[in-house]
């Protein structure tokens, strides 16, 4: 009976071990996608064609990944994994804006145009919950948001077709950078409350006749749970991922834009401060010093990168709205 016993918990280890060594390599994060990738083999760049495919890529290679798309696996290990499912929303988050904005803004030429069939089905697709494991699974649509996704730039692709544009101008970009405003302001408050913060209430500001639906508090004490600051740190990492591939091809599609306004400085500026969320993370475990205190404190580094990337994205913003 004791050499079974020894059997069972030799075989149980085993198992976890073997269970540790595939969550390890399931939590491999991909690499950016390369620029030289957007351009076309022709020689002939097609507008739109650089974004387009960024997208595409980016959520292909979120489900062709090591371990496929996690976020919705419901067996060992994955079940217990949470750091790659956290980056799979932020980059599918990020994936889901640009899809929006490209049905409602690059792909139409005015307010009152059409929007593009095979974008109005992709952005549907998307939006699917990324925990969805049944019928319809999170994969499965996602797959199909992007065969739709490649019809829509076959179409565009096509001389003799004229149904299906992409609009390279400013104030379509601005649109979406405003989304990635939002987006990347967010995310700098939820990593700068890993330590705890005090914050006034700055809702109503600047406008002494606005009003809000229920009174809110003067000063708030602002924490995120210890339990999350790995989620939320992982998740930043995804929407940067997915940011930055997206960035690499605006810089293609949006070149004479960016040219005429004198912005490509800028532009590159938000590449490499997004470049610099990616770097590798030595560290076993994501750290939560305090402040200035002994231990590092990984949530606030990652907030200094996402401050000064969305400084650099209001400066690019203003660019563009000046004449």
């Amino acid at each position: 009976m004791q050499v079974t016993w020894k059997k069972v918990l030799a075989a149980v280890a085993v198992v976890l071990l073997i269970g540790y060594l595939i969550s390890i390599w399931w939590s491999i994060e991909p690499d950016p996608i390369e620029q030289t990738v957007y351009s076309q083999e022709n020689g002939q760049q097609v507008v739109g064609y650089a974004t387009t495919t960024s997208l595409i890529l980016t959520v292909e290679t979120l489900l062709d990944k090591s371990g496929g798309w996690l976020s919705n696996d419901v067996t060992p290990p994955s079940i217990f994994m949470d750091n790659m499912p956290a980056f799979e929303f932020g980059a599918i988050e990020q994936a889901r804006d640009l899809a929006l904005i490209m049905r409602k803004e690059f792909s139409r030429s005015q307010s009152q145009s059409t929007a593009d069939k095979d974008l109005l089905a992709a952005h549907s697709k998307l939006n699917i919950e990324h925990t969805s494991w049944l019928v319809p699974s999170a994969e499965s649509e996602y797959r199909d948001a992007i065969k739709l996704l490649k019809l829509y730039r076959a179409r565009m692709m096509a001389t003799e077709n004229a149904d299906a544009q992409f609009y390279a101008r400013a104030d379509n970009l601005n649109e979406w950078l405003k989304e990635v405003q939002k987006r990347l302001g967010s995310m700098s408050q939820r990593l700068s409350a890993s330590v705890g913060q005090e914050r006034l209430n700055t809702d109503l500001s600047g406008d002494s006749s606005a009003r809000q639906s229920t009174p809110g508090f003067g000063v708030q004490e602002i924490k995120t749970s210890w339990w999350k600051i790995d989620d939320v740190f992982y998740e930043t990492r995804g929407a940067t991922w997915a940011l930055l591939n997206f960035m690499k091809a605006i810089e293609v599609d949006f070149a004479d834009v960016l040219q005429k306004k004198n912005a490509q400085v800028s532009l590159r500026q938000i590449i490499r401060e997004l470049e610099e969320t990616q770097q590798p993370v030595w560290s076993p475990m994501i750290l939560n010093g305090s402040g200035f205190g002994v231990v590092a404190n990984h949530s606030l580094v990652m907030a200094n990168y996402i401050s000064r990337a969305n400084a650099a994205v209001i400066d690019l913003t203003n660019l563009l709205t000046q004449g």
